[in-house]
C-alpha cells in the first residue's frame, strides 16, 4: 500500500469478515508478548463474533468506523456512549500490523473526537493494557492521560490489567470545527 488516499466511513455488515480477519491478524502479531495466546483467542471470541459485531452495528449508542487506505481496509475503531454521561468510550482501535506507526490510529482518534463533540460529549475514555507501550504512547501523543489503573475480570480465569485513560474535550470556539 502506498501512503495515498485515506477515507474514514461507517462499517457495514459486509465489512465484518474483513474486520474479523484484521483483528485476528493484529492481535496474534501484537499481543503474544503481552498476554497469552489462550487469552487472545478468548478475547477475540468475545469481541469479534459476527453476531456480536452485527448486534453492535444495530445499536444506536455504538459506532464502528473503518479507515480505508487507497480503498483497502487499513484500520478500524469501535466507540460507544459510556458513563459518566457525556463520555464516549473508545473500545477498539486497531491498524494493520504492517501499517503501525503511520498515524492511522491518530487519524481515527481525531475522527472519534470530532464525532464525540458532534454528539455533545465532553470526554473520551479508553482502556489499554499496562504493558502495551506503543498504544499508550499513541494515546498520550493524542492528549489522553492515565486516570486510573484497574484490573477487570473478563471470565474464564482471565483478567485485563489496564490503564483507564481519558481525554477531556473542551468546547471549541464557534466556527472552528
Amino acid at each position: 500500500m502506498s501512503s495515498g488516499e485515506i477515507l474514514i466511513e461507517p462499517l457495514r455488515e459486509a465489512d465484518i469478515p474483513a474486520v474479523v480477519t484484521l483483528a485476528r491478524d493484529t492481535w496474534h502479531k501484537h499481543y503474544p508478548s503481552i498476554i497469552t495466546v489462550a487469552q487472545i483467542e478468548y478475547m477475540l471470541a468475545q469481541r469479534y463474533g459476527d453476531d456480536v459485531i452485527r448486534g453492535q452495528l444495530a445499536d444506536p449508542d455504538v459506532w464502528w468506523d473503518k479507515l480505508l487506505l487507497d480503498g483497502q481496509l487499513a484500520a478500524f475503531a469501535q466507540y460507544e456512549r459510556s458513563d459518566p454521561p457525556g463520555t464516549l468510550k473508545v473500545d477498539k482501535l486497531y491498524a494493520r500490523h504492517e501499517l503501525r506507526g503511520r498515524g492511522l490510529g491518530s487519524k481515527l482518534l481525531r475522527h472519534i473526537e470530532h464525532e464525540a463533540r458532534a454528539m455533545g460529549c465532553a470526554r473520551l475514555k479508553l482502556q489499554v493494557n499496562k504493558n502495551n507501550v506503543s498504544a499508550i504512547g499513541t494515546y498520550r501523543k493524542n492528549g489522553f492521560e492515565v486516570a486510573e489503573s484497574a484490573v477487570f475480570d473478563i471470565g474464564n480465569g482471565f483478567v485485563m490489567d489496564d490503564y483507564v485513560m481519558v481525554k477531556e474535550l473542551p468546547a471549541l470556539p464557534a466556527g472552528t470545527e
